[in-house]
């Protein structure tokens, strides 16, 4: 089955029985990489730089690695690649105003997590055309990212599961990868799932394969900072689905490890 007919056959589920599966689907995965599908990740003293499609994907996915590394004075760059305006609806008006709100969350946010406003990038594509970008608008972003990165000289760099099952996320990994090549810079790449447990049905669209090299970070002692920093989100908590928000709560960090 692809993508296109699971969307085909999601539409067919009552809403509140298909959160309930997704829901199922996304603890029993990702506890079974937690306890036994990975290893532990080394908290490492590298410089890392975060890639974010939206405002908020950085605390869900990487707080608790954000938060460590800032308590021990290493250097975090987080750049939003979109503006967020689609997530309450196509209104201009709303849109325009939860540009600036989500703006705003992520800078309080990133300020509980111990990252400067100075180290906060903003490319403000709108938001769900990551992937539909014309070839110079897609050249010019990959240029920004790879000046960045050039700038930066990140040991680390985190982007979104290449299979993250959101088009802007999807999109982020491969903008990113290019623009390591054309930085011709050598960083660790690490992916972190956001919605990759909750909308991707193991063995249908989530093949073994796309979850081997996981491991988990542990974020004990910086958890409640994350939780703060996810609670400064209130734009979007409010829209996600029930249950979603919990796998980013008192749990150590997943990531997959891949080829720059």
């Amino acid at each position: 089955m692809d993508k296109t007919s699971l969307i085909k056959l999601e539409k067919l589920i009552p809403k509140d029985l298909l959160n309930q599966m997704q829901y199922i689907h996304a603890n029993l995965l990702s506890k079974w990489i937690l306890r036994w599908g990975s290893q532990p990740l080394k908290f490492s003293q590298k410089s890392a730089m975060v890639f974010s499609p939206h405002q908020d994907d950085e605390t869900l996915g990487c707080g608790g690695m954000i938060a460590q590394k800032r308590e021990q004075g290493l250097s975090v760059v987080v750049t939003f690649l979109t503006d967020g305006r689609g997530s309450h609806g196509s209104d201009t008006n709303i849109q325009n105003q939860i540009i600036q709100i989500r703006k705003q969350e992520s800078l309080n946010a990133l300020g509980i997590l111990g990252v400067q406003p100075s180290e906060i990038h903003f490319l403000d594509k709108p938001d769900g055309t990551l992937p539909d970008l014309k070839a110079e608008e897609r050249e010019q972003t990959i240029e920004q990212i790879s000046e960045l990165l050039k700038r930066y000289q990140p040991g680390e760099v985190y982007v979104p599961h290449h299979k993250d099952c959101h088009k802007d996320h999807e999109a982020t990994f491969y903008l990113v990868k290019e623009a390591i090549a054309q930085a011709k810079i050598t960083v660790e790449l690490l992916q972190y799932p956001i919605w990759v447990f909750w909308r991707a049905p193991l063995f249908i669209l989530l093949k073994l394969q796309d979850i081997t090299a996981a491991y988990r970070l542990s974020i004990t002692t910086v958890q409640e900072k994350k939780n703060q920093a996810i609670a400064a989100y209130p734009s979007q908590i409010q829209t996600l689905p029930s249950g979603f928000i919990n796998r980013f709560l008192n749990s150590p960090e997943i990531f997959f490890k891949s080829e720059p």
